[in-house]
């Protein structure tokens, strides 16, 4: 949005320019080049007889007639048409055409004949004629130019707000999904052992304080977002018996690093959703690491595909994240996923955070 800003600037800087050009560089030239003022004076005052109807006639439409007749919310193109025409043909016939006999000096017909004179007559009111035609196109084609320029950046102010609201909504969306899984896992303990169930609940106080208010930023640090999701982790082991194997590898950075909030969650829910199997041995594996400026995230889990619709790499909380990371990320993440018989993997890499 800046660069269509500053190419509107630059436009309407450069008509200001080209325009006092007209307006005084021929006298300037005049002036350099014969150091006398009053010459100069003249000059200035015969080239402002000409290029003043021109600047009149370019204004008017640059800032009036191309706006309210060519680009407004009612279209009258056939009067712009007429105002024009009116207006060319109006200053030209003032300028030329005249009210009396044209009576040419004798020395000057002699020299060039009767015939060429009128030639150079019809040819000077021609070339008025194209002169002012050509400052009409050019304001025209400019204020185009700039409408353009003035359409795309309300669709960009447009898209933004969109993006924003819809940023919104999937995180709400999220959030539930979230929460309404962890309490699933809690009830499930009280039924085991109580004690773990107690203090259980206190990780779910930190992972709800976190969820319901630190993810309402835009950006939270990545030592918060590492927490939650260890925390979360051995929440969702809970529900695991002997025959689960939990690893995680969440390095902290070694610098300040700002991420989305909850964003890896549905990774990380979809891993114990479709990676363990009660009578089977199973696996997940989560990793969390900076590359130079990048930041990658794993998660391996051994495979048991659901029957039906509900399948690993599909659902509602992974079609939000993919969403969110088009949004927040456009052009800055990858987002690779592969399964063989046994084993599903997904890789996530935010780049140049």
């Amino acid at each position: 949005m800046q660069n269509l800003k500053r190419r509107n600037l630059i436009l309407n800087t450069t008509q200001i320019i080209v325009w006092v050009g007209v307006f005084i560089i021929p006298a300037l030239v005049t002036w350099t080049t014969t150091g006398h003022m009053q010459q100069a004076f003249s000059v200035f005052r015969h080239g402002l007889r000409i290029t003043l109807p021109l600047f009149i006639l370019y204004c008017l439409n640059f800032y009036y007639l191309v706006p309210k007749f060519l680009q407004g919310e009612k279209k009258m193109v056939k009067w712009f048409y007429i105002i024009n025409i009116i207006l060319v043909v109006g200053w030209t016939a003032f300028r030329y055409i005249p009210w009396h006999p044209i009576e040419f000096p004798e020395e000057v017909v002699h020299q060039f004949g009767m015939r060429n004179m009128w030639a150079f007559f019809v040819g000077a009111i021609i070339a008025r004629l194209f002169l002012q035609t050509l400052v009409i196109v050019i304001a025209v084609g400019l204020r185009h130019v700039m409408r353009s320029n003035e359409l795309e950046m309300q669709f960009e102010e447009e898209r933004r707000k969109t993006a924003e609201a819809e940023l919104t909504w999937l995180k709400h969306q999220l959030n539930p999904h979230f929460l309404f899984n962890t309490l699933n896992n809690i009830s499930s303990l009280t039924q085991i052992d109580p004690d773990k169930a107690q203090e259980s609940i206190g990780q779910l106080s930190d992972l709800l304080r976190y969820a319901l208010y630190d993810s309402e930023s835009e950006k939270v640090s990545l030592v918060s977002e590492i927490e939650f999701m260890d925390n979360y982790i051995d929440l969702m082991a809970l529900r695991c018996n002997d025959l689960t194997k939990v690893e995680k590898n969440l390095e902290a950075p070694s610098r300040p690093v700002e991420v989305a909030p909850l964003l890896f969650i549905s990774l990380v829910e979809n891993a114990f959703k479709h990676g363990v199997n009660a009578r089977h041995p199973s696996f997940v594996k989560v990793a969390m690491r900076m590359d130079g400026d990048d930041l990658v995230f794993t998660c391996d889990n051994s495979l048991f595909e659901k029957q039906g619709t509900d399948r690993i790499g599909s659902g509602i909380g992974l079609e939000n994240m993919k969403r969110r990371l088009e949004l927040l990320y456009p052009g800055r993440y990858t987002y690779e996923q592969n399964a063989t018989d046994d084993t599903y993997h997904v890789k996530v890499t935010l780049k140049a955070l």
